[in-house]
């Protein structure tokens, strides 16, 4: 054979695997069950009225819309219904993995066919009325999408951007030792990045804790007008990529059918015995080894079962089967009535009766109870979420004698606290994150549970590698692998933590989104339960990437995130160590959300002890009085912040500000919860109108150094009383190798550039403040000059604290005409 033969999807069966598990009595029954399964997933892509051809097709009986696709899913109900057989001979415990986009038809006829889409939507009934219905709501207002959205039961995975099926499956069964995840991979999505690095995944699976995937690529030769690259290389070629990525591929190629029963039959059997064994070997020895999983190639037609060719232009196994397979019957007699003939071809006269109940065969070929797929409850996890047992986060507290006065590492200690949630949970927590866990200064979490490790030992791996197969934190320096397995843990009923460096989460925005979709939709569908939250931890922010540049500069993560749905959405920036504290332990507790928490890794001064920071942290937002001289009069500046490193120079500009005017009445304010920025009626942490006055009056200018991209800020306050007198600074998009300072200084965050706009806007000081303005830009280009000339900012800066004695001593001094001359 030839290797272009050798690729094509048409003809007799070709399987690595051989045998005939399947008598000839069964493979009737199954062409049967293929039958009506095609022709519901046809039958849904057409058909508004007549859903059974109980007279003849007319264009009345179509949708006006025409929407779908039908090009993958014969080859996922191929495989979907073999392994029914499969649950029911070895008891297994699987759920399907759709990976294909708009592959639901696939998915959706067999919940049907198994009876618990007439379960979950009792007016979707398995007779003639409710087979009508099942059709119509299809791709249909008010129904369900082509992709397998949260409305399909048996769902974790929607399709919806390609690339995440094979993460989303591992992430499932992890900590699940019994589950196979039987996912079906698309040939067009297996070009895509994510999906590439995904496969690596099988590293990280321990055959003793973790239950199985078993993947099926299913290359049907097309995308939407383009042909696949892994069904146009060699069958050779093809065999060796998965070898060389460590699994052990079996081939199943052809489209006549009763041989390809035979052969799938066969392949899935021999793949579900040798995970058994992998598993029981690993289980009795107690020898976590690393096995060459198995996985399918199935190659059959894109289209398998419809018409070659439509007038002179192929269909079947051709592009034009991947959506909707013949766009005109409304308007083309002809085409309606090889519309017509293709749907008889499956007999639907035949495997349904008079009432339009399908084939009691059907219903005997599945399953029983929750061994169904669709109604496996992994695949709705929040019915076996579990809430974390949680230490008490308040002992972890860092000491805080004296407000800005001291400094402390609060991601090392939040880090023991961390330790503690996993060792408390060593079954149903995990930590993720891309090759950072200690760069980020978390590596406490290591005396809890080390990095999976499935790989090959060195002898220096002993020395601080933290590698074991069991392990508790999962890196890989893919953020979408990370991300997806993240997902497939919490949408299967467990709980976890991303860590990142915040310039390289844009790597998996889109995820980020399609998950915030995911869950809002869940929202609206009654039997869905919640899950728990998405925690997403952002550190080496963009204010400490000085060293490594501008490339590494960008916080544009926030943008992202308030995009979306106010249902599903929080974003918190912790000022100091315990407010971190309190605001992780309420993101560990919470449930459907995507919750992400902004806090730097390096040591900072802390604010709050740790009373006064669940105080803050429960309000969202507040006055700091310890900083603030307003107490009994109206302001007259508001020196607002959001973010850790923005709070240490807005305080900062502070002191300078007291210090040349010692009689400015200064109201300081920090958020952490970023929402509370926003009006109630666009989000439900939203202060009030009047609450929002109360911080930040309707007539005073208000100085607000911010984390990300000022812009943002305007835009969450602009329905605001008094919106016009905020004035942000933020991240402008400029940077370099810069330090601290001065990469503060070019975006205009840092104290001096603060305090110089403050002076600019307070309208009393006007001529008032040009000495002091003038004053202070000398220091600032001084402090410039310095840093530039040594590589290092003027250490009377960094190491700068809220001065002995606070406020009221500086007020005192003030008013006596004792204010300390001030020196450089």
């Amino acid at each position: 054979m030839s290797d272009v033969e050798s690729i094509k999807a048409f003809g007799p069966a070709r399987s690595t695997v051989q045998g005939a598990p399947l008598s000839a009595e069964e493979i009737k029954d199954y062409n049967d069950y293929f039958k009506a399964s095609c022709y519901l997933a046809l039958g849904m892509i057409y058909l508004k009225e007549n859903p059974l051809l109980r007279e003849p097709l007319k264009k009345e009986h179509l949708k006006a819309r025409l929407l779908g696709h039908f090009g993958s899913a014969p080859g996922q109900i191929f495989t979907y219904m073999h392994f029914n057989r499969l649950i029911k001979k070895y008891d297994l415990d699987a759920y399907f993995v759709s990976g294909p986009g708009h592959g639901a038809p696939g998915l959706l006829s067999q919940s049907y066919l198994e009876g618990v889409y007439s379960e979950v939507y009792t007016n979707k009934s398995q007779d003639g009325e409710g087979l009508q219905k099942f059709f119509k709501y299809f791709s249909f207002p008010g129904g369900t999408g082509s992709h397998a959205t949260p409305e399909t039961p048996g769902s974790i995975h929607e399709g919806g951007e390609l690339g995440y099926s094979i993460s989303h499956a591992f992430g499932s069964v992890f900590d699940n030792p019994n589950l196979i995840a039987l996912t079906m991979v698309g040939d067009g999505e297996a070009e895509t990045g994510p999906l590439a690095t995904s496969w690596h995944s099988n590293k990280f699976l321990n055959p003793i804790t973790d239950g199985a995937v078993l993947p099926v690529l299913h290359l049907n030769g097309y995308k939407i007008n383009n042909p696949t690259i892994l069904a146009r290389i060699p069958h050779k070629e093809l065999e060796n990529l998965f070898l060389g990525y460590g699994w052990q591929p079996y081939f199943v190629e052809g489209d006549e059918v009763e041989s390809m029963h035979q052969a799938m039959a066969a392949t899935l059997e021999h793949c579900v015995r040798e995970i058994q064994s992998f598993q029981r070997k690993a289980r009795t020895s107690g020898q976590a080894v690393r096995p060459r999983w198995p996985m399918i190639v199935l190659r059959s037609p894109k289209g398998w079962t419809g018409p070659r060719k439509v007038d002179d232009n192929y269909l079947a196994g051709f592009w034009r089967a991947h959506q909707v397979p013949i766009t005109d019957p409304q308007k083309n007699p002809e085409h309606l009535k090889l519309l017509e003939a293709w749907l008889r071809s499956y007999e639907p006269d035949r495997l349904w009766d008079s009432e339009g109940r399908p084939d009691a065969r059907f219903r005997r070929m599945c399953p029983d109870g929750n061994s169904r797929m669709t109604a496996n409850p992994v695949a709705n996890g929040g019915l076996l979420k579990k809430p974390l047992r949680m230490p008490q986060f308040t002992d972890y507290a860092l000491a805080v004698e004296r407000s800005g006065g001291v400094k402390a590492a609060s991601m090392s200690n939040m880090a023991q606290f961390l330790r503690d949630v996993m060792a408390m949970n060593m079954h149903n927590f995990r930590l993720f994150g891309p090759d950072e866990t200690e760069s980020n200064k978390l590596g406490a979490v290591y005396e809890a549970g080390k990095k999976v490790w499935m790989g090959e030992y060195f002898e220096e791996d002993a020395n601080g590698g933290n590698l074991a197969p069991a392990g508790r934190v999962m890196e890989m320096l893919s953020e979408h692998t990370c991300e997806g397995w993240l997902e497939g843990y919490v949408l299967s009923g467990r709980h976890g933590l991303l860590n990142s460096y915040e310039p390289f989460i844009h790597v998996i925005d889109s995820m980020v989104n399609q998950h915030c979709k995911w869950i809002e939709k869940c929202l609206e569908v009654g039997w869905r339960a919640q899950v728990a939250s998405l925690n997403i931890l952002l550190t080496a922010v963009v204010w400490r990437q000085d060293h490594n540049g501008f490339t590494h500069q960008d916080p544009g993560f926030l943008d992202v995130v308030a995009n979306k749905s106010p249902k599903v959405v929080r974003i918190y920036l912790p000022p100091d160590g315990n407010c971190l504290l309190s605001v992780m332990d309420h993101c560990l507790r919470s449930a459907n959300y995507v919750n992400v928490v902004v806090a730097d890794k390096q040591e900072h001064l802390q604010y709050l002890d740790m009373d006064a920071a669940v105080q803050h942290c429960t309000k969202g937002i507040g006055i700091w009085p310890q900083f603030s001289t307003d107490a009994g009069y109206d302001p007259d500046l508001v020196m607002a912040s959001c973010g850790d490193v923005s709070t240490h120079e807005s305080l900062a500009a502070v002191d300078l500000l007291l210090q040349h005017f010692p009689e400015l009445k200064i109201r300081v304010v920090n958020c952490v919860d970023l929402f509370k920025l926003i009006h109630p009626i666009d989000h439900p942490h939203g202060l009030s109108d009047r609450e929002w006055i109360a911080l930040f009056t309707d007539d005073t200018p208000v100085v607000f150094n911010f984390h990300s991209y000022p812009w943002m800020v305007h835009r969450l306050t602009y329905k605001r009383p008094g919106a016009r007198n905020i004035h942000v600074r933020g991240y402008k998009e400029k940077g370099n190798i810069d330090t601290p300072l001065e990469l503060a200084i070019r975006n205009q965050t840092d104290r001096f550039s603060l305090a110089i706009d403050a002076i600019d806007r307070i309208p009393h000081l006007k001529n008032k403040g040009s000495a002091a303005r003038q004053t202070l830009l000398n220091d600032q280009i001084v402090a410039r000059t310095e840093a530039f000339e040594t590589g290092m900012d003027p250490p009377r800066l960094t190491e700068w604290v809220w001065p002995e004695g606070g406020l009221l001593s500086k007020i005192s001094q003030a008013a006596e005409g004792k204010m300390p001359v001030r020196t450089k």
